[in-house]
Order: structure tokens, then C-alpha cells, then sequence
């Protein structure tokens, strides 16, 4: 059997194959992301990066900005350490935590600027969205930002209408082996809710937020970008 840093280390692979092709507009979500630090996050800012994997994505969107203290957390020792080396030259604390989101975020206690999760709250069904969604907002400082990268579902879509259309990606996915699709497709019929627009942003409000706005749909129209302001 496999170890579990053999897994790791081949999970790891896979993925930094999908971002190098750009299959799921990480350039396109990373750079809006950015936009939106850079035009409304205030000077020294505290980032909460939930779910944050090997962060690389969230390391370029920061470098430059005026953030203060960066928090990684996420359930994956391995992913953690990959994280520490791609933020090594943020220029400003960084606090990593192996921790579940939901749980961290549960517990949380101290104000934070901005909030990040990007492609792990669909993880959650949906009665329990809004009620995630409303302890990010407890959490944020005056002013502060949620921002989501979520799978979406078309209006009138269910989920297995947009498990299809991933199933449908196959040929645009060149650069993936058939093993390698397969194992990504198994973990989206396992754990991926997708919602529609409507819903992401009904739980917002729910939750309580002043402000919500999609922000970016990503060229294949699997997942969006949505902002929620307090």
C-alpha cells in the first residue's frame, strides 16, 4: 500500500497539473481576488485563508498588498508545509494551523479583515451553509470581506446536472491522464455541492451580509466568484 505522503505527493502532482493548464481559472480567480485587496482591504490587513491547501494561489494574489498578518488552516499536515515555504515572502506574520475550516471558525475569537475559502464550502450541504456563513461574518472586523470560489450550478441545474458537465470536461482536460481525471471526478460525486448563483447568494443575506455580488464565472462555467461585505 501506498503511503501516505506517496498520496500526498501524488495528489499534490495532479493538481499543480490542473493549475499549470489553468483548467479551473485559478489565474483568472487569483487575479480578482488580488483586485479586490488591493482596491478595498485596508492597510494591514488580517487575512483568514480557510481550507487553504498549498496556498500558492493565495501567496501570489498577496505579495504586494498591505496585509499584516496572514492565518492558513487547513486538515492536511502536507499541504501545510508546501504553504509555509509558497508564503515564506509575504513580508509579514504567518500563522499556519492544521485544523478543519468548520471547526476553526467555530472557535474563532478575534476580528479579521478579510475572509477566503476557495473550492471547500460546497464540502458542506446546504442547510448548513448559511449558518458557516454567519460565523464568517461574526468574525470579520468592521468593514471587513467574505470572498468564496465555489462550484455553481446553472439556474433550473441540479447536482448531478453539473457533475455532468464536469464529467463532460474530459476532453478539454488533455494534459491530465484518464487516472488523474477519474480520481478528481470520484472526489466531486463524494463530497462537491454545488448551488446556484441565486443560492450562494441567498445565504449571504441569511447570514447576514449588507452586500452580496458575483464577481467572476470561470470560462468553463463550473464555479464563480462571489463577494459578501458586513
Amino acid at each position: 500500500m501506498p503511503s501516505d505522503q506517496e498520496l500526498f505527493a501524488k495528489g499534490l502532482a495532479t493538481y499543480q497539473k490542473v493549475v499549470g493548464h489553468n483548467y479551473m481559472a485559478h489565474r483568472e480567480v487569483y487575479e480578482v481576488l488580488r483586485g479586490v485587496l488591493q482596491a478595498e482591504a485596508p492597510d494591514g490587513f488580517a487575512f483568514l485563508d480557510l481550507a487553504c491547501g498549498a496556498a500558492t494561489g493565495s501567496a501570489d494574489a498577496l505579495k504586494g498588498t498591505q496585509i499584516g498578518r496572514y492565518v492558513g488552516v487547513d486538515i492536511s499536515g502536507p499541504s501545510l508545509d508546501v504553504a509555509g515555504d509558497a508564503l515564506k515572502d509575504l513580508g509579514c506574520p504567518v500563522d499556519l494551523r492544521q485544523q478543519d475550516f468548520v471547526e476553526t471558525i467555530d472557535a474563532w475569537n478575534e476580528p479579521v479583515d478579510v475572509v477566503w475559502i476557495g473550492q471547500s464550502l460546497h464540502h458542506l450541504r446546504a442547510p448548513q451553509k448559511p449558518g458557516f456563513m454567519r460565523r464568517v461574518r461574526a468574525a470579520l472586523a468592521r468593514g471587513g470581506l467574505f470572498l468564496i470560489w465555489e462550484p455553481t450550478c446553472f439556474d433550473g441545474e441540479d447536482r448531478e446536472d453539473w457533475l455532468e458537465r464536469f464529467h463532460r470536461l474530459r476532453p478539454e482536460w488533455s494534459g491530465v491522464s484518464d487516472e488523474e481525471f477519474a480520481a478528481f471526478e470520484t472526489h466531486c460525486r463524494a463530497s462537491d455541492y454545488a448551488e446556484t448563483a441565486s443560492a450562494w447568494l441567498g445565504f449571504g443575506r441569511e447570514a447576514g451580509f449588507a452586500r452580496a455580488q458575483e464577481l467572476l464565472t470561470a470560462p468553463n462555467g463550473l464555479a464563480r466568484v462571489y463577494r459578501f461585505g458586513v
